[in-house]
């Protein structure tokens, strides 16, 4: 009997606009479940950047949210281990799903574009799984934080999808960008093990697009498990 491969899935929270993104998360755990894959939702135990009132789109003035808790929105109670406690090599690949918090809780991606830094937490963790050449899936904007991870240690080749800035920030860390006509396509970088999606990077993506996209990227890692 084949033995049931783990994966980890870093969430930045919940919400598109503060966390992760809340359709790409649950597609994610759908396609790994489907293909008969145990997982583990991971978040750090830390303040989110912000808080955005996801009706009008606004930051909440004052208002601080856990991205370990607000994680577990998504995992269910219980189910999203602290980052702190987390091995790679309790898990045989890592699926990040996209949403804003990843380029403003996990990285800085979001204000500083090319010069951003990652997490200590975050960065020692997803270069844990390249350095170990396990298979990393990531979707939507969660390749920028690969780029800012791995640059200065090697080049990967990765979408954001078809945004001309995002690319030129690719291309400003050293890395190959390569772009995509929509959701449903992935990029399979073979000399780093790393298969990317851009999702919700179309922002005006059908679900059914998003999920095909996901789907592709969580069965081309399994595959490379």
């Amino acid at each position: 009997m084949a033995r049931t491969l783990k994966v980890a899935v870093l969430l930045a929270g919940c919400g598109h606009l503060d966390g992760a993104e809340v359709r790409e998360a649950v597609l994610t755990l759908l396609a790994l479940d489907q293909h008969g894959a145990a997982f583990q939702c991971i978040a750090p135990d830390a303040d989110q950047h912000h808080v955005i009132n996801h009706a009008t789109g606004q930051p909440v003035a004052g208002a601080v949210r856990n991205i370990l808790e607000e994680a577990s929105r998504i995992a269910r109670v219980g189910q999203c281990l602290d980052l702190a406690r987390a091995r790679v090599e309790d898990y045989d690949a890592l699926l990040m799903p996209g949403g804003y918090g990843v380029a403003k809780n996990l990285c800085t991606f979001a204000f500083k574009g090319p010069e951003g830094e990652v997490r200590p937490d975050v960065a020692a963790f997803l270069r844990g799984f390249f350095d170990a050449k396990k298979p990393v899936g990531a979707i939507c904007i969660s390749p920028a934080l690969v780029a800012l991870a791995l640059s200065g240690r090697s080049v990967a080749r990765l979408t954001l999808g078809g945004d001309p800035g995002c690319a030129d920030a690719m291309r400003r860390l050293g890395h190959l960008h390569q772009g995509t006509p929509s959701a449903r396509e992935i990029v399979v970088d073979e000399a780093n093990n790393l298969v990317t999606t851009p999702a919700y990077m179309f922002d005006d993506a059908r679900l059914s697009d998003v999920f095909v996209g996901i789907e592709r990227c969580v069965a081309e890692v399994l595959k490379r498990a």
